[in-house]
């Protein structure tokens, strides 16, 4: 989740709704312009209990961040606090239960996210022997009650607490027990993001899928394979799901504009405090009527917090998120930029990615997003199982890396990313089906040896 950091341009009041679709557009740049920036939340426990530490005990989240800014990143503070740490255009924060994020810098190949993830975690993994703390990549913290989690000192967190219960009984879940990876992307014009949001919408299930990884709650498996994924169609009814409107005449900058505007608020960040404003119309904002700052127009920071508070399975800012993946080990947290990069950075990928899904109808987007968390690559599709169109979207994605031609010191190009998805997509097996083989065999119902065999 986002981490403000305001900029002078940042401070500009938006005077229309036009501005709001106009910084939307701003994100379009040549191709020659793309790049990729990957995410990925982490468990962080303490190795002698499997417990997540709190904020400021001794060898907490704190000394964990204080650990990394003596490696050369530098402290963000909210309220005395640091919550998060800057490094150029990559930062690491904090997640509400205390899930430390990468959120990596934008880069050319999906060679340079591999490194970057690789320096990351050599990086933690130094900070955490001293500290006495493991990270673990799962979707869903397997061994702990939601009254067991720490809650990071961030003033954004207690304002979507208080929410969260009004809206969905699974909120506070997603906030403190979740964990995922997900890739950003850019876009050529508006034509150029239409068609890209539409593919990556149509098949984010076939990604839910190949990175199912969150079959067990408080030590039990829980009935699905991608829990996280299912937590999010009981959250907020209001800033989440699959955005049928997407798929309709007409769709573009504006259109999506006028879905945030009728995205609730959740606050707004003024004089270094988070005002809470839950519930309230953006669209009230932008015409000076906002019962907490009245008379007062949005700026364009406001308009960049509000964007990052809906949580479609695709989300659009100046630039396209895939958010459908559960977190998991290394190799897939690369191969999710791979899966993507090759779909939706060469046109002629991308035009058999559309033709792929591009008669599916509304009613069988909402059934693959409603199927796929507790059936995965098994979900029935079209006569057979969802893993066949997994096969056909990994082959296309693969032919779009393989254009690419972005060669490592190996001389390997991208698609050697894509490894760990072959063999799920091969198999029909998910990532949480051969977890819960383990839990009835060779763990004999122990959970907890899930951080012993799936930590970083």
């Amino acid at each position: 989740m986002s981490t403000r950091v305001t900029s002078s341009d940042d401070e500009r009041t938006l005077e229309s709704r036009a501005t709001l679709a106009e910084y939307l557009a701003s994100g379009s740049k040549p191709e020659s312009g793309w790049s990729l920036g990957t995410e990925h939340e982490k468990f962080v426990y303490k190795t002698n209990d499997l417990r997540p530490p709190r904020y400021d005990e001794p060898g907490g989240i704190r000394d964990i961040l204080a650990g990394l800014a003596a490696l050369g990143w530098e402290p963000i503070e909210e309220g005395g606090n640091v919550i998060a740490l800057k490094q150029g255009s990559a930062s690491v924060s904090l997640e509400p239960g205390g899930q430390l994020e990468l959120s990596g810098a934008p880069v050319e190949t999906v060679h340079d996210t591999f490194a970057e993830l690789n320096r990351h975690l050599e990086e933690c993994r130094t900070v955490g022997q001293s500290a006495g703390v493991g990270y673990l990549g799962h979707g869903f913290i397997p061994n702990r009650r939601r009254e067991e989690m720490p809650v990071m000192p961030k003033g954004r967190y207690r304002i979507m607490m208080n929410y969260m219960p009004k809206v969905g009984t699974l909120g506070l879940d997603m906030m403190f027990r979740t964990s995922t990876v997900q890739v950003n992307l850019d876009f050529g014009s508006e034509a150029d993001m239409v068609k890209k949001f539409r593919v990556s919408l149509a098949l984010q299930p076939v990604a839910t899928a190949l990175f199912a990884n969150s079959p067990f709650t408080e030590g039990k498996p829980n009935g699905f394979l991608s829990y996280r994924s299912h937590i999010w169609t009981d959250t907020d009814p209001d800033r989440t799901g699959m955005l049928p409107f997407v798929f309709e005449d007409g769709f573009g900058f504006e259109r999506y504009a006028d879905y945030m505007l009728d995205v609730p608020m959740y606050f707004v960040f003024r004089d270094g405090q988070y005002i809470d404003v839950a519930g309230q119309s953006f669209r009230d904002f932008l015409e000076g009527r906002l019962a907490a700052l009245p008379g007062e127009r949005p700026t364009l920071a406001d308009w960049k917090d509000h964007l990052s508070t809906a949580f479609p399975e695709v989300r659009l800012k100046t630039f396209l998120e895939m958010r459908g993946a559960d977190s998991g080990p290394a190799d897939r947290i690369t191969a999710l930029p791979a899966l993507w990069v090759g779909l939706l950075y060469d046109a002629a990928a991308l035009d058999a990615a559309w033709d792929l899904a591009k008669d599916w109808t509304i009613e069988e987007h909402e059934q693959l997003r409603r199927d796929v968390p507790r059936l995965g690559l098994k979900t029935p599709f079209r006569g057979g199982p969802l893993a066949d169109v997994a096969r056909r979207t990994l082959a296309i994605a693969e032919g779009g890396l393989k254009a690419r031609k972005r060669l490592n010191a190996r001389g390997e190009d991208e698609t050697v990313h894509l490894a760990a998805l072959h063999e799920i997509a091969e198999s029909g097996i998910t990532p949480a089906e051969r977890l819960l083989e383990a839990y009835h065999g060779r763990w004999q119902g122990d959970v907890t040896r899930l951080f012993a065999e799936e930590s970083f």
